[in-house]
């Protein structure tokens, strides 16, 4: 089949554009305004918006050129290639209206091409081991637009494109429900837990003769009332670290290959705060038992909370699916009641307040003795059990959610570069997917 296929490169059948120099001294505070893309926006996979700049609606008139649209290729062009892979992204719904700003590639098939198989063609190994070998610059790798267009591949014919496109796609949008389904079912959880323990819906509607609308036997596990205090009767706050075990990180020495590359499972600083589903059950990099042993690291059990602690991230925070050790840039938190999700849904309606009494010369730090300080509303251990044997089937979905993703990626990427290679036949790859 790839013997039939033509060699082109992507300045043939791509429009690629670099972004505008937009100047910083105009940008624009108003959320309502556009959102610019730039290169710290690209990650592996999808753009991130958190502290998003952003340009003045009434100065686009003439930008429209730069104006991205659903399903435009991204890639950065000042150090493309980091650890964890490629930054390049597809442009979604949810990522508009936004314009391009400099350094920064835009890719979109010309008439005949197919803009999926395209992006799978950008997202192959070969693509990634071509601008490894391309990229000039030490303290800041950088690719040219003539290096993007200059790469070559096999093109196929219009039909096998679109099959290609479609059959890898239909494994990404399987990944991106999952994704979607976990973080509605993370949502009825964390609105859950306010209605129980921030807002006191149901203490407030017997307070008021209203009904509580839950079961004969949930209901009485709320009090009538409010005491003086303005919390429900009987209930207190108590230090956050009554409820969990603190368990800090480390990091095995990096000079030292017996350490490396093991069993053990190592959550990075990046890992947490990058993690797209809230819980984490694989990382970049991983560790022997020796390098466990021998340095400060130690493993932290499953379903415990870590957040990062100190640098731009800090406060990010996710859920460990399964035990793993960390590094010293974070700090996990381990239930000592049996109340997993009740702590970690009670960690996510604290960390704002976390961060915002965080303190540090250069970056915000979250310390031992600011989480120390922190407190929760107790509500007493009958009620924290009630809200945990609620939510657990939650959390348990979200987690077989996780992992057929995860199958589903690896399925993706090895049947990626045999059909963009045309090594594998598409039927024979419908039929795999298929099984």
């Amino acid at each position: 089949m790839a013997g039939e296929w033509a060699l082109t490169t992507l300045g043939d059948v791509t429009d690629v554009l670099t972004g505008f120099p937009f100047k910083s001294s105009s940008f624009s505070e108003d959320s309502d305004d556009v959102k610019l893309l730039r290169g710290d926006n690209v990650a592996q996979g999808s753009l991130r918006w958190d502290n998003a700049k952003r340009w003045p609606n009434a100065a686009q008139s003439d930008l429209d050129s730069y104006r991205l649209l659903e399903g435009d290729l991204i890639l950065a062009m000042d150090r493309p290639w980091i650890e964890a892979g490629l930054k390049f992204a597809v442009v979604r719904p949810q990522d508009l209206p936004s314009l391009l700003v400099q350094r920064v590639a835009r890719l979109r098939a010309r008439v005949g091409v197919d803009q999926r198989f395209l992006g799978y063609v950008i997202a192959s190994r070969s693509f990634t081991d071509y601008i490894l070998g391309v990229q000039t610059g030490t303290a800041v790798p950088h690719i040219s637009a003539g290096q993007i267009r200059a790469f070559s591949f096999k093109l196929p014919a219009a039909a096998d494109q679109k099959a290609i496109g479609e059959l890898l796609g239909s494994l990404d949008d399987k990944i991106q429900l999952n994704r979607r389904i976990g973080e509605t079912l993370e949502d009825m959880a964390l609105t859950l837990f306010k209605n129980w323990f921030v807002d006191f819906g149901p203490v407030r509607a017997k307070a008021e003769g209203r009904v509580t609308g839950l079961s004969a036997e949930m209901s009485p596990l709320f009090p009538e009332g409010f005491g003086a205090d303005g919390l429900p009767e009987g209930w207190v706050k108590r230090p956050l670290l009554q409820h969990a075990r603190l368990i800090s990180g480390g990091t095995p020495k990096t000079d030292e290959p017996a350490y490396w590359n093991g069993a053990v499972s190592w959550a990075s600083a990046k890992d947490v705060s990058q993690c797209p589903d809230r819980l984490l059950i694989g990382t970049e990099r991983s560790i022997t038992q020796r390098g466990l042993v021998e340095s400060a690291t130690r493993i932290v059990p499953a379903l415990s909370t870590v957040v990062v602690a100190r640098g731009a991230t800090t406060g990010r925070h996710c859920l460990f699916g399964r035990e793993m050790a960390m590094n010293q840039t974070c700090y996990a938190l381990s239930s000592l009641n049996e109340t997993p999700f009740w702590l970690t849904c009670a960690f996510a309606h604290l960390v704002d307040e976390l961060v915002q009494g965080a303190h540090g010369s250069v970056f915000d730090t979250i310390t031992t003795t600011t989480l120390g300080a922190a407190h929760v509303i107790d509500g007493g251990q009958a009620l924290m059990l009630a809200f945990e044997a609620s939510v657990q089937p939650l959390y348990q979905r979200i987690l077989g959610l996780i992992e057929e993703a995860t199958t589903l990626r690896t399925l993706r990427d090895t049947l990626l570069p045999k059909l963009i290679s045309g090594e594998l036949r598409i039927k024979d790859a419908e039929e795999a997917v298929a099984a």
